[in-house]
């Protein structure tokens, strides 16, 4: 189910799918609860964030007062954009900065708050998204109610790697094209 996050690697949607069956061990439905122990699951979100952030540019600020930003002097009354799409593929924050490696979070360093501004996908300090916890809750909760519950396939036969991962860039980003993905029952839904 890479097609969800879109890193077309099988592998990492097994591991995942993996990962969510042996934490449930066969409850009837995903909750909350059992989120907080999917390490992996998280992994895959943060790094689908990364190369796919929502909102390519972080809202405008204005500079209060006349400062030097990385040695450029920005007069009081300018308007600063943060490009978070451009960050957050840096090779000089990130190895392999093209490359889909949620394991790249595994020691947990990096989180969603932008401490070191590497990663910004909610933005950072005063002004990070107000919905951040419950953007983050939600995705995690969805994601692993879809694994543990259904596999997912590509429809036709069609292979992973024949994908067209192209986006459209305008106040959010977006796939060009639309994904379809045939799910088949693998834990029946609770009822």
């Amino acid at each position: 189910m890479g097609d969800l996050r879109a890193d077309k690697k099988p592998k990492n949607d097994e591991k995942a799918q993996n990962e969510v069956g042996s934490v449930l061990k066969g409850k009837p439905s995903v909750t909350e609860a059992d989120v907080a122990d999917l390490k992996y699951l998280k992994m895959i979100v943060m790094e689908t964030h990364r190369l796919h952030p929502v909102l390519p540019l972080l809202i405008p600020r204005e500079c209060q007062q006349t400062c030097q930003i990385m040695g450029y002097d920005v007069p009081k009354g300018s308007i600063i954009l943060i490009n978070s799409w451009t960050i957050s593929r840096d090779p000089k924050y990130w190895d392999d900065a093209e490359t889909f490696k949620p394991e790249r979070f595994e020691d947990g360093e990096i989180d969603l708050k932008g401490a070191d501004y590497e990663f910004t996908p909610f933005g950072a300090g005063r002004r990070i998204c107000p919905g951040l916890a419950l953007a983050q809750a939600s995705i995690e909760l969805i994601l692993a109610t879809l694994l543990y519950h259904f596999d997912w396939e590509l429809p036709n036969g069609a292979a992973p790697d024949e994908l067209d991962m192209d986006e459209e860039m305008g106040i959010t980003i977006r796939r060009k094209k639309d994904l379809y993905l045939l799910p088949t029952v693998r834990v029946p839904l609770a009822t």
